[in-house]
């Protein structure tokens, strides 16, 4: 596997965080990663084709949001959470809590329609 690019705390800008997290199915792998410490791919990916999942990842990795590290034969991502609260205090939090109250929304409506 080829070194993987981590951006430096000092290097993640505002806009590559919310061009990152623009993207529903980003967010939703972002909403997966703030629920645990850490998963491999394919606990977090959807019925994707493997190589739009690969971009993802990597939007997220260079823009600074997640952190993959290779063990053995996995990949293993983790939020950089502490990271992003240094670098934009409360964005993150920000952002999840309102995917989680529109998750909610969308919920309830599906309900209300059955």
């Amino acid at each position: 596997m080829k070194n993987l690019i981590h951006p430096a705390p000092r290097d993640i800008s505002l806009p590559g965080v919310l061009y990152a997290m623009g993207d529903a199915t980003r967010l939703q792998m972002v909403l997966c990663l703030s629920q645990t410490d850490s998963a491999c791919c394919g606990s977090l990916t959807q019925d994707l084709p493997k190589s739009t999942l690969t971009r993802h990842f990597r939007v997220l990795r260079e823009n600074g949001v997640i952190a993959q590290e290779v063990r053995g034969r996995q990949l293993v991502n983790t939020l950089r959470y502490d990271v992003l609260n240094a670098r934009f205090p409360g964005l993150l939090d920000a952002i999840l809590n309102a995917a989680k109250k529109a998750e909610k929304n969308a919920s309830k409506k599906q309900k209300s329609r059955k």
